[in-house]
């Protein structure tokens, strides 16, 4: 399959709506867990032109940084710190509105205004979150949290499988 996107759609619900079979097909040809992250985290950046978007793994009792497009950013995140690790920790996905408000946000880049970390869950265990930041204040809402949350299931029935 060509590794192209077509999106149409004026709203970012129609955008999603529209990424979310192409996501399908990426994944479906693609057998390695980490190519397939990375080319969500692409495909996210490409329709949406977020200022970053990456996955980190859960590893050895912290979040290690996998496929990212962006700025460098941290590469390790301790279990409920920051945006990331509270994700973890809570197993919930959270919305940041203003990073500069969030007790204990890790500032990979001063550029960041706005965050969403969705945790993916395998097996009944997070094994990885998404993490999605904004260069723009409360960019960040229901919208996103409901498709960022069906690309991670759709990324753990893929993982589920290849028996991963």
């Amino acid at each position: 399959m060509a590794e192209e996107l077509s999106i149409s759609g004026n709203t970012r619900e129609q955008k999603y709506e529209a990424l979310m079979p192409q996501i399908k097909a990426l994944l479906a040809g693609e057998e390695d867990v980490i190519a397939n992250a990375a080319n969500i985290a692409a495909a996210l950046r490409q329709t949406f032109g977020f200022f970053w978007v990456g996955f980190y793994f859960v590893k050895n009792n912290e979040l290690v940084l996998g496929p990212f497009q962006g700025d460098i950013a941290c590469t390790r995140i301790q279990k409920g710190k920051g945006v990331c690790g509270t994700a973890w920790a809570t197993g919930n996905t959270v919305i940041v509105e203003d990073v500069e408000k969030f007790p204990g946000h890790i500032a990979c880049s001063a550029l960041s205004k706005s965050e969403i970390v969705v945790p993916v869950f395998h097996k009944n265990q997070i094994i990885a979150v998404i993490d999605v930041d904004s260069d723009r204040l409360s960019d960040f809402g229901a919208v996103d949290k409901i498709y960022l949350e069906q690309i991670a299931l759709i990324w753990t029935a893929r993982i589920s499988e290849l028996n991963w």
